[in-house]
């Protein structure tokens, strides 16, 4: 834990126009661009980087569909949850969240309570154009992705809404537009 805090306290802060709070939560569907905008979106604004996901694998030494073999979709969401509590309760960091953190209200709650959270919103086409070759999504272990995706958002499409301060599109976008909007949108006051 002390490792966050030491990590955190090493980064420049360049960014300092940001109301009410300093970290930055990143939340949407797999696919959603969380990592690759997180990180650099993290370097922009000074933030050390973590992902909920590499965080869960580090703490585990294991991969994620191994937890969910051997744990179920509720172990792996147990592990979410006190990862997520860990990593939102450390200053000045950027944390791209999974997929389905969201699902739990603490969580949601705590995501609020402690910094600015970002929607990236992305069509379930896109999705599955950013996530046909990867091997390492348990949820997508499935004949139809398709529908699979379908189904993931209408569950989780309102609770994005809901828990977010800001909402992105990233379809066809590139990383670099996708962060200049978010700096910019997150520069304004929060009732603007």
């Amino acid at each position: 834990m002390g490792e966050y805090a030491a990590a955190a306290t090493l980064r420049p802060r360049r960014f300092l126009s940001m109301s009410n709070a300093e970290n930055i939560f990143l939340v949407g569907p797999m696919g959603s661009g969380k990592s690759a905008v997180g990180r650099r979106l993290a370097g922009r604004l000074g933030l050390a980087f973590r992902d909920s996901d590499a965080e869960i694998e580090s703490r585990t030494g294991v991969s994620i569909p191994y937890i969910f073999e051997k744990e179920g979709e509720a172990g792996f969401r147990a592990r979410e949850r006190e990862t997520l509590d860990l990593l939102t309760g450390q200053p000045g960091v950027l944390v791209a969240t999974g997929g389905g953190a969201v699902l739990d209200a603490d969580t949601r709650e705590r995501l609020r309570s402690r910094g600015r959270v970002v929607y990236l919103r992305t069509s379930v086409d896109q999705q599955l154009a950013r996530t046909r070759r990867s091997a390492h999504r348990p949820l997508l272990n499935t004949p139809d992705p398709r529908a699979a995706l379908e189904r993931l958002m209408q569950q989780r499409a309102a609770l994005y809404e809901e828990v977010a301060a800001v909402v992105v599109d990233t379809d066809g976008r590139k990383v670099g537009a996708v962060v200049d909007e978010i700096v910019s949108r997150l520069a304004k006051p929060a009732d603007a």
